[in-house]
């Protein structure tokens, strides 16, 4: 079923990354494949990945992984991006590719990259789709995916079953979509280990693109930010002085790709309709259960 809103039809961009990592922490140890290797984040993706294709019923889906935490052109360019994250576990990297599997088993399309993440590879496919007068429904909880939302647009934090526009980005963040990667740009990201402006905290962040619009216009009006009505201005403007080209390093790290090689054609992005034969020999190798299966050839009808 492909969801219209004012005329536009829209594709399903999951950040399957997030969700695995989700199942790795919150399914219990007890599930194990057909070789002894612990599969709980495997059984936990795949209750969401079919869930949301049950609820959702997309014609147009994909899924897009993280190849690496340390592989992505932003390591090039800081190499602490993500520092601050253990890699994971050999037992999660095996399930990581299991997931994969399970996923191009339900005949949904894979995006994965070494040089670019997965946000840059659902940025540049929005990007794509948007000219061919589709919108996205980017499924996601990460703050960043914010700066992609067009008008029509949505995000979906799936596990709360909240929904939002771009109005919604405002609402959260204080800025508008077009102002997030210079948001996390000034007032930096820790779960991504991004530095940003050391002592701008978000609120003066908003505050300062509220008022200048954007990161090049307040550096480039710097002298101004000391008569601002804002708690601490002087000591701000000093700041921002001393850390002006952290501050532009930093937005590099928190802008999405829009040129990453993302889908766009919409034919690859259309639910692809397998064979049952070639589902059951993943199933007996991770010993799915019979409810299981059965979610998984009701979807492949």
């Amino acid at each position: 079923m492909t969801a219209v809103k004012n005329g536009r039809p829209a594709v399903h961009l999951i950040d399957g990354s997030l969700y695995v990592f989700r199942a790795w922490h919150s399914m219990p140890d007890e599930f194990f494949d057909a070789d002894g290797h612990p599969t709980n984040a495997v059984h936990g993706y795949t209750r969401f990945l079919c869930e949301l294709l049950e609820r959702a019923q997309p014609e147009h889906v994909a899924v897009a992984f993280d190849a690496s935490l340390t592989s992505s052109f932003r390591n090039t360019i800081y190499p602490a991006y993500k520092a601050n994250r253990e890699l994971p576990p050999p037992a999660l990297e095996r399930q990581f590719v299991q997931c994969r599997a399970v996923t191009e088993a339900l005949g949904v399309h894979l995006m994965i990259d070494h040089t670019y993440e997965a946000d840059d590879l659902i940025g540049s496919t929005v990007w794509n789709l948007r000219a061919q007068g589709w919108r996205s429904v980017i499924v996601s909880a990460d703050k960043d995916f914010g700066q992609l939302l067009g008008e029509d647009d949505e995000q979906w934090d799936y596990a709360r079953s909240l929904r939002w526009g771009p109005a919604g980005v405002h609402d959260k963040l204080g800025v508008h979509p077009h102002q997030v990667a210079d948001y996390l740009a000034l007032c930096g990201d820790s779960v991504d280990n991004i530095p940003g402006v050391p002592g701008i905290g978000a609120k003066t962040a908003a505050a300062l693109l509220g008022h200048f619009g954007s990161l090049d216009a307040l550096l480039e009006r710097i002298d101004e930010v000391a008569f601002l009505r804002l708690r601490g201005a002087a000591s701000c403007a000093a700041k921002l002085r001393k850390h002006a080209e952290q501050a532009r390093m930093c937005r590099r790290l928190t802008r999405i790709a829009l040129d990453a090689p993302g889908a766009s054609d919409l034919d690859v992005l259309e639910r692809q309709h397998r064979q049952v034969d070639q589902l059951d020999p993943l199933c007996e190798q991770l010993r799915f259960g019979a409810f299981t299966r059965s979610r998984l050839h009701a979807l492949l009808r």
